[in-house]
């Protein structure tokens, strides 16, 4: 697999990706589409979304943190402050970055886009962070996969795939 940028998200029908730095929903079927796709490569986050997640760090991905503190330091994680920095580290490696929030993040690499993997989560709910409107005119819809709730997944969603 060529190394690719990748933005990776789950949006409600109303855009929002987050609640108290937090998913506002618990999709199991959704959680295993985003570690076997990510599984392997580089995840790039904010500091406030590595917060909202306890610091925790998911196994089997390497996990840039992108912040403008510069004093940021956490274990496991390779911390960079700028867009700059995350670039020319993923240029001096082998494998693909998938951007996974938050909103600032996922504006701020939007022109180095080589595709995204949206989740559509059939549903309104309540929350504070939004997906920012940024043009993916360039992508191409390469696929969609529905998938219906069941009785661990209280939602119905749809996962896109876009590529240049």
């Amino acid at each position: 697999m060529t190394k690719k940028i990748i933005a990776i998200w789950a949006e409600d029908d109303n855009h929002l990706i987050g609640a108290n730095d937090r998913l506002p929903w618990r999709l199991p079927k959704e959680l295993q589409h985003f570690k076997e796709t990510t599984m392997g490569q580089v995840l790039l986050m904010g500091r406030v979304t590595f917060d909202g997640m306890n610091r925790r760090i998911l196994p089997g991905r390497q996990t840039l943190i992108l912040t403008r503190d510069n004093d940021f330091e956490a274990e496991g994680v390779i911390v960079v402050n700028s867009v700059q920095e995350a670039l020319d580290w993923y240029n001096s490696q082998e494998k693909s970055l998938f951007i996974v929030g938050g909103a600032s993040i996922y504006q701020s690499f939007a022109e180095y886009y080589d595709g995204v993997i949206k989740t559509s989560v059939h549903g309104k709910f309540e929350g504070d962070t939004y997906f920012p409107d940024i043009d993916l005119s360039a992508l191409h819809e390469v696929n969609q996969t529905f998938h219906e709730k069941d009785d661990k997944n209280a939602y119905d969603f749809t996962v896109t795939v876009f590529e240049k």
